[in-house]
Parts: C-alpha cells; structure tokens; sequence
C-alpha cells in the first residue's frame, strides 16, 4: 500500500515512487505534485496575475480552436513526458486524436505555456522546458512573465526551434500594443490580450 502523507516539502528527498505509484497516490491527494525522476515536487499556490494569465490565454485559445477537435486545459491537467515525467503546466493545447478520451495526462501536446514567478521561473526555463522538448508532438513552448508584458516563443521548424521575445516597457498598452502570432495554431491577438484586467505594480511596489 502506497504511503499518503498530507503534504510533501519540495526539499523531501526521501519519497521515491515508481510512475503507475505517483499517479495513484496523487489521484486522492488535496494538492497537486509533479512528478521528476522518482520524486515528488510539490505545487505551491500562485498569485492572482499568475491565475489570471492562463484564464486569459485559454479563452483566447477556445474561442480560436472551438469546432477543431482540440483539447484546451489549464492548470490542473499534466502531460507526460516518454521518460516518466509528469507536470502540471499551466496551459495545455492538444490536437491529437490520440488524446482524445484521455482521463490523466496528456501525452501529445501541440502547445504547452507556463505563466513565470519567482518561484517558478528557474524549473520552468531549465529542467521542464528541456523535458517539454523532447515530446515529439510540441510545436510551441511560451513563456509569460506575470509581472511585466513580455512573453517568450519557442517554435518549433523541422528540428529547431527558432525563439522570439516581445516585449514592452510601459504597461498600459496606450502606445504600444505588440502582435502576437503563434504559427503552429495560426492564432494571432494583441499582446494585452494575456493581461487584461491585470494591473501592474511599479518597481517600488515589487521590491518591497
């Protein structure tokens, strides 16, 4: 019988499962855990911009997708990677029909994104986005910062991926509102798409 303790520290070395023992003890758990080369990690709670942002992406994505056979979750659906990783990213997008009656997981994503946080951001540019590319169905990995506009594109072409970086300094959007296009789902919108109704701090209210 699987062990089920309440909450496991990011920092537990201890807890070593095999990938059908994680997916069965994380079905009756309160809390979401990702799962990384036997161990658990587990999932903290994000700040409203950080929810927002997703939200914001996904009703963008439903209402471009609506009638394609395209699955468009956010937050609580993982993916899986072939080498027995599983994550929680906080938008997914799959086409596949393979993944149609899937329950669990996804395994063949065409879009994954995840909303940046200091907490976040290390995991989220390094191991998990290494992992994400090795899925053989990912055409697009985006990276967007819940701070500031800026989003960050990965696009896969034949074997490589060509990255592009968007940014504006100021954050009203009054005088400069850049396009975004994301090719592998030919959908286009304006940057302040992804942050409406989230209000920025300025640099004093960040530091503090």
């Amino acid at each position: 019988m699987i062990a089920q303790p309440q909450y496991i520290s990011p920092q537990d070395e201890q807890l070593i499962m095999s990938p059908a023992e994680y997916l069965a003890w994380e079905s009756v758990q309160d809390s979401r855990h990702e799962y990384e080369n036997g161990k658990i990690i587990a999932m903290t709670g994000g700040t409203i911009p950080h929810s927002q942002i997703p939200l914001n992406f996904a009703s963008l994505l439903l209402a471009h997708l609506r009638g394609k056979g395209c699955k468009i979750t956010i937050s609580d659906a993982k993916v899986t990677i072939k080498s027995g990783k599983y994550y929680y990213p906080d938008v997914v997008v799959s086409c596949d029909e393979r993944d149609r009656f899937s329950r669990d997981f996804f395994q063949y994503p065409t879009l994954i994104a995840e909303v940046l946080s200091p907490s976040t951001e290390a995991r989220d540019r390094g191991i998990k986005q290494q992992n994400y590319m090795l899925i053989d169905t990912l055409q697009t990995y985006i990276l967007i910062n819940s701070e500031r506009p800026r989003i960050e594109i990965y696009q896969k072409l034949d074997r490589a991926w060509e990255y592009i970086s968007i940014a504006i300094e100021q954050t009203n959007f009054d005088q400069d509102d850049p396009l975004i296009h994301i090719t592998s789902i030919d959908l286009q919108f304006p940057l302040s798409a992804l942050y409406e109704n989230i209000d920025f701090l300025d640099s004093e209210q960040i530091e503090k």
